[in-house]
């Protein structure tokens, strides 16, 4: 678990990557939280992290619950592991001692118990109480102390678990240990939403900023924050390779032939337009036997797979749909899981589709333009040829403006393409048109289509004379009522 820089990993993959590896061997570090917030489970999930590696930990508990009670709840954790104690995980409670004898008592307490068991990490919970023992900050300060030079000579990390601190007091320990980790929460309306924060790692890079995590049955589940984790891609793509076909014929001729592999195209229009449609059709289109994934906000696997059969295409086994419902999850989680479900599965086509989903679940609306950055440029970095589809008001058509209401801000910038689908009323008959808003570096035709869906999917006019005429005839009969509002894609 330790590596050639003096790093030695938690065993939590989340927490390491936030601290750039791992915290460092020998060095004393405060876990820190309001009641609730997680600690005791974070300590122990270290601790048998690293005895599942074959080192010693040990876990000293001051006035907190009970050994009994505390192993009984970690017994319901998947990371506990019965056979690590006493051997390799071991409890120790010293709270009698440092009523006793004060703080020297419960350092003897530590150096007795680290030199007998031979531990390379050592918990520490209820730092809150031996600050509360302290008789002045000069001693608690000459305890701090004293734990960093044990925990250099036996080359033990030590965690130290405390309650949340009032920041503007600045603890007297928070200026003597190596790095300080808060865990918090937040309440958003009515739904709580757990952070982990790195405010000091003395000797080494970390990834600053608040991070989101989630307890879960196997403990901590940590996930960095996206833009950071992936402020450049984490290879660079090749930016050329060969064309790929879109699965719809008459746009594949509207775009030259195809699109670039590994570029992001946003297929955007209001709700009954077709975009799912063009999605099915993308995935079905490529290669026989290449990897492909349709992730949604909306529609569940079994309603894709009526979708699909009614419109006769057949989804074979190398396509998986994943379906994420935007009503707990947290932002960076469904990112991390979809980034490794594609990297996991070499997955080379990917439909993302209702990409504004992605804003319905985070309130730091602020975030999603950087945050569709990093994960579009590592979708192309993976080799990944992306199509996204994004749902748009019901604006209708505007006579002589047939592109008013389609706003293209915040996904102009991420996509190579943009495709536009639009509802036209025409007296009694609703039509359905096509038209490329946006693709760079290709000789396109961006001259509008009429299509209607059949079995098999979508299929575009030849030509564009349907749709000139049908654009003409709205304009003749008068202007549509205005919408309430345009478009909005960031979910505000």
């Amino acid at each position: 678990m330790s590596a050639d820089n003096g790093r030695v990993a938690t065993g939590i993959s989340g927490l390491d990557t936030i601290l750039g590896g791992g915290v460092f061997d020998g060095g004393i570090y405060i876990i820190q939280g309001a009641p609730g917030a997680g600690k005791t489970i974070l300590g122990n999930q270290i601790c048998f992290a690293q005895a599942a590696q074959g080192r010693n930990a040990l876990y000293i508990t001051l006035l907190a619950e009970s050994h009994a009670r505390m192993i009984g709840h970690m017994r319901r954790m998947n990371f506990f592991d019965e056979e690590a104690v006493p051997d390799r995980m071991s409890y120790v409670g010293a709270f009698k001692t440092l009523e006793d004898d004060g703080l020297r008592g419960l350092l003897d307490v530590v150096r007795r118990e680290v030199r007998t068991r031979k531990a390379s990490i050592l918990v520490l919970d209820g730092l809150i109480t031996v600050h509360e023992k302290a008789r002045s900050e000069l001693e608690l300060k000459k305890f701090i102390h004293e734990l960093q030079t044990q925990a250099g000579f036996s080359n033990c990390t030590m965690f130290l678990l405390t309650s949340a601190f009032d920041a503007d007091a600045h603890p007297p320990e928070h200026t003597m240990v190596d790095g300080l980790i808060e865990l918090q929460s937040q309440l958003h309306g009515r739904r709580s939403e757990r952070s982990i924060q790195i405010h000091k790692l003395r000797g080494g890079w970390f990834m600053g900023g608040k991070h989101a995590y989630r307890i879960t049955d196997n403990g901590h589940a940590i996930y960095p924050r996206i833009e950071a984790l992936l402020e450049t891609p984490s290879v660079w793509d090749s930016a050329d390779g060969p064309i790929v076909p879109v699965g719809i014929p008459g746009l594949d001729k509207m775009f030259g032939g195809g699109i670039d592999t590994h570029s992001v195209t946003v297929v955007l229009g209001p709700s009954g337009s077709g975009k799912t449609t063009a999605g099915l059709q993308f995935l079905t289109g490529g290669p026989k036997g290449e990897p492909a994934l349709f992730f949604g906000f909306h529609e569940n696997p079994m309603a894709l797979r009526v979708k699909a059969k009614s419109l006769k295409l057949a989804l074979p086994d190398n396509i998986t749909l994943m379906w994420r419902p935007q009503t707990e999850a947290v932002l960076d989680e469904v990112a991390t899981e979809l980034l490794g479900t594609l990297r996991q599965s070499g997955i080379r086509r990917l439909v993302i589709d209702g990409i504004e989903g992605f804003s319905k679940l985070t309130d730091e609306k602020h975030r999603i333009g950087s945050f569709l950055a990093a994960l579009c440029n590592e979708l192309r970095a993976l080799g990944v040829t992306t199509l996204a589809t994004a749902e748009t008001d019901h604006a209708g058509m505007t006579p002589g403006q047939p592109l008013k209401g389609v706003n293209q801000t915040g996904l102009s910038a991420v996509a190579e393409n943009i495709i536009a689908l639009h509802l036209a009323a025409l007296r009694s008959e609703n039509h359905r048109l096509m038209t490329i808003l946006k693709s760079r570096d290709r000789r396109t035709d961006m001259r509008m289509r009429r299509f209607e869906i059949h079995e098999g999917g979508i299929v575009l006019d030849e030509n564009f004379e349907r749709a000139e005429r049908i654009l003409r005839d709205i304009s003749s009969q008068g202007p549509q009522p205005t919408p309430a509002a345009d478009l909005k894609l960031t979910g505000d």
